[in-house]
C-alpha cells in the first residue's frame, strides 16, 4: 500500500471551509434524518411506503428508463400493484421469501416493489451463479416461490430437481417488454406477466402494515468463508439508507440516475435507487455495464448522476479520450471503491464535481459517506465505530496491558469495528453460528459488543476514513467479494487436482485483487494443453466469471502451519512473479479460453498493463 499524502488528513478547519456548499444540502438531509432515526422496529417503514410517497409526489414523471422503455411513477406503481395482488391471491404473506433471478430490467424493479408492498422478503440472487452455488443460495432462504427471467432459465432448469420449491411456484418473465407482450411460458413455468394482468392496479392494503423489523431483501455475500451467505436487509435498514445516502445525494424530479451496477448488490439496489426514490427522480438502468456504451447512454437518458464501483471507474478512465467525455450533465456520482490514484483524474476528465464515495457492507452496522466532498476518503460516519490496532501476521487485534483493544492514532491503519447498539444493530446472517464469528465482545470495556467488518482502514481525522484492504478469506475483484473457500472447493473438484489454495494478488493499475490458486496435482499427473482449456470450461460452469482464478501456481506440496492452516501470506508475497517463484505459473489472459504459461514476455506485459484484466 502506498504512503498516504499528508494533505489527505482532515482537520476541523478543512471541514469548516466546506460548510457553505454543504449547507445547501442541510434542509433535505434533516428531512431524511428524521425518517431514518425516528423509526422504530415497529414503525411502518421501508421501500413500499417510500415508493408510494414518491408516486404521490411525481405521478406522471419518469420513474424508470431501460433501453427504449419508459415508465412513469404511476405506470410502475400500477404494475407493481398487479403483481402484489397476484401474490396475495396465492397466499403470499409478510415474512415469506421469494427468490428473484432476473437481470437488470424493468421486470426486476416491478417485482421488488410488489414484494416490498406485501412484506415478502426478496432474495436477490446473483444472476451469474450456476450449479451447486445457485442451488445453495436458493434453498438457504427457504423461498415459497422463485421468479426467473428467461435469460436465467437454463441455470435454474439445470438444478430444478434439487430445489425445495413446489413445482407450481416457478414463475417466469419473458426476456422482452412484458407489459406489451407477455410471451409464451416454457413448460413447467407460470407466466407471471400474464397472471398479473388479470389483477387490479390499486394500491394493496398491506404496505402500511410492513414494519421496520420486517425483512426487505436477502443480499448474498461471500462473508469470510465457504458458500454465499444470505444477509437479511430489513425495511428499517433500507429506511436508514434512504434517509442518509438517499437524501445526501439531493436529487429532484429533474434528475436521472444512470445505474449499470448489478441490482442484486446493495450499491445499485439500495444506494443508487433510494436516492432516486427520495427525490422523485428517474432511475435509468442497463442490463450490464459497457465501457463503450456508457457515456452514449448517459447522453441518451440525459443522466445527471451515476452509480459506480471502483472497477467501473477504472474501465472508463482507461478508455480512449472522446468528444463525449464531458458532453453530458453529470456532476455527481455515488458508490464505492474509487481509487486515490484516479480520483482527481476522473473528476477532471469527465467534469465531475461531487464524488459521494461511501462505505457500507450488506451485513454490517457501520457506514461512512463523503458528505463534505473531500477527495480520497470513504467519508464521514455518524455511527459509533472504532479503528483498532491489528497484527496482520497473527491476524488478530492488539491488546493493551489492561486486556482491552487500542485505537489507532490519526493517520494510522487498523481494523474497523462497528459498535452494536439499539440504533446501530447487527441484523446478521441467516445462520446464528456465523453471527458469533463476526462479533467481538469486551473491546474497550466489559460487556460492549462490536461487529468485525474485516476491513483495514486509515483514520484520517474528523471521523473520516480511507479504505486500505480486506482481511481474511475474501478478496475483492471486479467489484465483487470472492470467497476463497468457495473457489478452493470448485478448483479442487477438477479430476487432476488434489488441493487448491486460493488468494488475491495485485496486478499493477487494476482495482482489487485477482484470484490466484496454488494447486497440487495427484501423484504422476501433469497438466496437458487440453487440461488448460478444460479447466477454464469447468471453472466457468461452476463459478461466477469474477471468481475464476486468473493465475495458477503448480506446487508439489502446499505449505501449512503447525495447525494445518495454509501459508497464504508467503503465497501472496510471491504472487505471479517469475523472478520469485520457481514453480510453473499460468495465467488466464483477457478473452482467452485456456491458461498459458507466464513467460518473461507475458510477465513484463502484465507488469506494464498491456493486458486489460
Amino acid at each position: 500500500m502506498s504512503q498516504m499524502p499528508q494533505n489527505d488528513l482532515i482537520s476541523i478547519t478543512d471541514v469548516a471551509a466546506r460548510l457553505p456548499k454543504f449547507l445547501n444540502k442541510v434542509p433535505n438531509l434533516v428531512s431524511g434524518l428524521k425518517e431514518a432515526y425516528l423509526r422504530t422496529p415497529n414503525t411502518p417503514a421501508g421501500l413500499g411506503l417510500a415508493f408510494e410517497k414518491a408516486v404521490k409526489r411525481n405521478p406522471y414523471g419518469d420513474a424508470l428508463l431501460f433501453e427504449e422503455q419508459r415508465y412513469s411513477y404511476s405506470d410502475l406503481n400500477d404494475w407493481a400493484n398487479q403483481l402484489a395482488h397476484y401474490y396475495l391471491s396465492i397466499g403470499a404473506t409478510k415474512g415469506d421469501v421469494i427468490a428473484l433471478i432476473v437481470e437488470n430490467r424493468p421486470e426486476l424493479i416491478a417485482s421488488v416493489i410488489a414484494l416490498a408492498k406485501i412484506g415478502v422478503t426478496t432474495a436477490l440472487v446473483n444472476t451469474s451463479q450456476t450449479g451447486k452455488i445457485l442451488t445453495h443460495s436458493i434453498n438457504l432462504v427457504k423461498p415459497i416461490a422463485v421468479i426467473v427471467g428467461e435469460e436465467c432459465r437454463a441455470a435454474v432448469d439445470e438444478i430444478r430437481s434439487d430445489l425445495n420449491i413446489s413445482n407450481d411456484r416457478f414463475h417466469w418473465f419473458a426476456d422482452q417488454p412484458t407489459r406489451q407482450d407477455v410471451g409464451q411460458a416454457p413448460q413447467g413455468f407460470i407466466n407471471l406477466a400474464e397472471k398479473a394482468n388479470q389483477f387490479p392496479k390499486f394500491n394493496v392494503p398491506t404496505t402500511h402494515r410492513v414494519k421496520g423489523k420486517d425483512g426487505l431483501f436477502y443480499i448474498y455475500t461471500s462473508g469470510t468463508t465457504g458458500l454465499p451467505k444470505a444477509v437479511i436487509f430489513t425495511n428499517s435498514r433500507w429506511t436508514l439508507a434512504y434517509g442518509t445516502y438517499g437524501h445526501v445525494l439531493n436529487l429532484n424530479e429533474d434528475d436521472v440516475m444512470y445505474c449499470t451496477l448489478p441490482l442484486y448488490h446493495a450499491t445499485g439496489m439500495v444506494v443508487c435507487w433510494c436516492g432516486v426514490i427520495a427525490g422523485g427522480a428517474t432511475l435509468a438502468i442497463r442490463r450490464k455495464f459497457s465501457t463503450s456504451a456508457f457515456w452514449t447512454d448517459v447522453q441518451k437518458f440525459n443522466a445527471s448522476a451515476i452509480g459506480y464501483v471502483g472497477e467501473l471507474c477504472r474501465y472508463l478512465i482507461d478508455a480512449p479520450p472522446s468528444d463525449i467525455d464531458r458532453a453530458h450533465r453529470v456532476k455527481k456520482m455515488i458508490g464505492n471503491g474509487m481509487r486515490p490514484n484516479i480520483w482527481g483524474k476522473f473528476k477532471e476528465r469527465f467534469g465531475i464535481d461531487e464524488i459521494l464515495e461511501l462505505y457500507a457492507s450488506s451485513e454490517g452496522n457501520v457506514g461512512f459517506s463523503n458528505i463534505f466532498n473531500f477527495d480520497n476518503t470513504v467519508g464521514f460516519s455518524p455511527t459509533p465505530y472504532a479503528i483498532i490496532e491489528f497484527d496482520k501476521e497473527k491476524n488478530e487485534p492488539i491488546h493493551g496491558s489492561d486486556g482491552f483493544c487500542k485505537k489507532v492514532e490519526k493517520g494510522g491503519v487498523g481494523l474497523l469495528v462497528g459498535k452494536i447498539t439499539s440504533r446501530s444493530p447487527f441484523d446478521g446472517y441467516t445462520d446464528p453460528e456465523k453471527n458469533k464469528s463476526v462479533i467481538m465482545k469486551d473491546v474497550f470495556k466489559k460487556g460492549d459488543s462490536y461487529f468485525i467488518t474485516g476491513d483495514l482502514v486509515r483514520d484520517i481525522g474528523f471521523r473520516h476514513a480511507q479504505f486500505v484492504d480486506r482481511l481474511g478469506d475474501t478478496f475483492r475483484w471486479k467489484g465483487e467479494n470472492v470467497s476463497t473457500t468457495e473457489v478452493e472447493n470448485i478448483v479442487s473438484d477438477y479430476p487432476k487436482i488434489t488441493e487448491a489454495v486460493v488468494y488475491g494478488v495485485e496486478i499493477p493499475d487494476t482495482n482489487g485483487r485477482a484470484g490466484m490458486a496454488a494447486i497440487t496435482l495427484h501423484d504422476g499427473d501433469v497438466l496437458t494443453e487440453q487440461d488448460l482449456t478444460d479447466m477454464v470450461t469447468n471453472f466457468k460452469k461452476n463459478l461466477p466469471v469474477y471468481a475464476i482464478p486468473v493465475f495458477l501456481r503448480i506446487q508439489k506440496t502446499v505449505e501449512t502451519t503447525g495447525t494445518f492452516k495454509y501459508q497464504k501470506n508467503k503465497l501472496k508475497e510471491d504472487g505471479f512473479d517469475i523472478n520469485k517463484v520457481s514453480d510453473r505459473l499460468l495465467v488466464l489472459l483477457p478473452s482467452a479460453t485456456a491458461y498459458c504459461n507466464i513467460s518473461a514476455e507475458v510477465f513484463a506485459n502484465i507488469e506494464t498493463y498491456k493486458y486489460r484484466f
